[in-house]
């Protein structure tokens, strides 16, 4: 366990003590049990990047001495870009496959600084933060003051002197301002990016591509171990804990090639079912494991160590806040959600079990019912008044999954997978039909996890062919984990007329360029994910007119 060594006669104060000065901080009584101190240190350590506290004692923040070994090693973040600012993420952890990253219990000061250039010759802004062990010595910095639609560098620095060390230097681009239609905006979109399966080669490519943003739908991790032809292995078994899950994320932060994708360009970000448990839906594991919540809660607050996420999505225990909203001047606005978390339970699972199960329709009633949620109530009507608020040209729905019904039974008679869209057709209806009432400009959905490209028009009916096209529906392959046989697929889309292309032999990721004119998609491809540095190619072109909905190849 590394400890800094003090200088100049400082000391460390004990964790517990600091935490009881977090707690005093929030106005908590003094006389706190172990546990209410611990949580008071966690929630503090939570609002003191958002500006909420300054410690009385310096012991409870040194930034005196000398790491043994780089405290940088996972990287640095950006993500959620705003128009004067955005998040800025790292986490000191110089032994990564620890839970502690190999730091003693003690909050740790960080310098963080924004400049104009690389070099940072002319610095516009810089900062102190608190990396503290509730965190896991991870640091978030919301920024702001700066200019819009302006690329920035930034760095942390811990320690002091000959002992200073220095983050890798990221950089970041801040948000159009409000009234502002830029003439581009150039984003990507990826997903499923299993460790073992294969290299990250394709954020290799990803990161010389001009981009503005990334838009990750989901799968950062994956908890479990599975498929063929591994090419590294995960360094511990499946994560259960706290530090279990810290390990994990540390282990996918280690990549050169992830750490360089984040260095790039600000992320937004959402989870599906693997940051947690495989097929989870909101309390209910595969498993039916009755301490799930415990284990969501430590899953929930490790993502949130490791992620450039805004202050309200700080966990609560089990609950945490992802759905957000995220708007690029009038060119374009992002609704991130989040269909694990509230949605109801998977409808007709096998027995003894949770999780998906493909079903015969007319046999599945529960499907039908119309109180099963994919997004939960709340979201349901957050999302609704944002379709009705927004002044984007364009509408970017960013969700985990593929939204079109994608029927793979030939002839008469349908199935579906539960754990997909496909599973609560009265919930994606409902988003259809808010649709077509609010009238958001140019709707575009966003997906991933099913392991394949496809491009859908998104009907006013799925069951008529001949009903309105309301949307058009981008979803793209994994960066490395294994997609099911093209030849299911094509069975689904000779089953499915709104379906455009669905391929599922390569993995990569999908660009997107918007203007106000159009929306043009392309779907890039690695030759292979079992070689660090594999050869890309674009699989497909589609195209979007503004003010026509549905993809045309090109």
């Amino acid at each position: 366990m590394t400890r800094l060594s003090a200088a100049s006669g400082e000391a460390f104060a004990s964790p517990r003590r600091c935490a009881r000065e977090f707690a005093a901080a929030a106005g908590a009584p003094p006389h706190l049990r172990r546990r209410a101190v611990v949580q008071a240190a966690w929630r503090m350590a939570c609002a003191s990047w958002a500006g909420g506290v300054v410690l009385a004692s310096s012991g409870c923040a040194s930034v005196a001495g000398r790491f043994e070994r780089d405290p940088f090693a996972l990287g640095v973040a950006s993500g959620a870009p705003t128009p004067d600012g955005f998040v800025l993420w790292t986490r000191l952890a110089p032994d990564p496959r620890r839970g502690d990253g190999g730091l003693a219990p003690e909050p740790i000061g960080v310098r963080w600084e924004v400049a104009e250039d690389d070099r940072f010759a002319r610095v516009v802004r810089s900062g102190s933060a608190i990396a503290h062990p509730a965190l896991a010595h991870a640091v978030h910095v919301e920024v702001r003051g700066l200019v819009p639609e302006r690329w920035y560098h930034y760095r942390f620095m811990a320690g002091r002197g000959a002992g200073q060390a220095v983050s890798p230097v990221g950089r970041a681009r801040t948000a159009p301002g409000a009234d502002a239609m830029p003439a581009r905006l150039r984003f990507a979109f990826a997903s499923c990016q299993q460790y073992e399966q294969g290299f990250y080669g394709a954020y290799r490519h990803m990161a010389e591509e001009d981009l503005d943003l990334v838009v990750f739908l989901g799968d950062y991790i994956y908890e479990s171990s599975w498929g063929r032809d591994r090419v590294r292995a995960h360094w511990t078994g499946e994560p259960k804990s706290l530090d279990d899950y810290r390990i994990r994320h540390a282990q996918y932060r280690s990549d050169a090639d992830l750490q360089r994708m984040h260095a790039s360009a600000p992320w937004l970000l959402a989870w599906d079912d693997h940051e947690v448990d495989n097929d989870y839906a909101n309390d209910r594991a595969q498993d039916l494991d009755p301490a799930f919540l415990a284990r969501r809660a430590a899953a929930y607050r490790a993502y949130f160590e490791h992620m450039p996420l805004r202050p309200a999505a700080c966990p609560d225990g089990a609950s945490m806040r992802m759905y957000d909203r995220h708007r690029f001047g009038r060119l374009a606005e992002f609704m991130v959600l989040d269909d694990r978390q509230h949605r109801s339970h998977q409808a007709c699972p096998r027995p003894g079990r949770g999780g998906s199960n493909v079903v015969d329709v007319a046999g599945c009633p529960e499907l039908r019912d119309p109180a099963r949620s994919m997004l939960g109530a709340g979201q349901e009507r957050w999302l609704d008044r944002c379709f009705a608020e927004s002044r984007g040209r364009w509408n970017l729905i960013a969700q985990q999954t593929l939204f079109a019904r994608a029927d793979g039974r030939p002839g008469p008679g349908e199935t579906a997978w539960t754990d997909g869209w496909d599973g609560y057709p009265a919930a994606r209806q409902r988003l259809i039909d808010a649709m077509r009432s609010r009238r958001p400009s140019n709707p575009v959905v966003l997906g991933g996890d099913v392991h394949s490209n496809w491009v859908c028009d998104v009907k006013a009916d799925f069951s008529d062919p001949r009903s309105a096209v309301v949307a058009t529906e981008f979803c793209g392959t994994s960066i490395t984990s294994q997609g099911r046989p093209q030849e299911l697929l094509d069975r689904v889309r000779g089953e499915n007329p709104h379906v455009r292309l669905a391929e599922s032999t390569h993995r990569g990721y999908g660009v997107v360029t918007l203007t106000p004119e159009r929306c043009a998609l392309s779907f890039r491809v690695v030759e292979s994910v079992k070689v660090p540095e594999p050869r890309i190619a674009t699989r497909a072109r589609f195209v979007v007119e503004a003010g026509r909905p549905g993809a045309v190849a090109g």
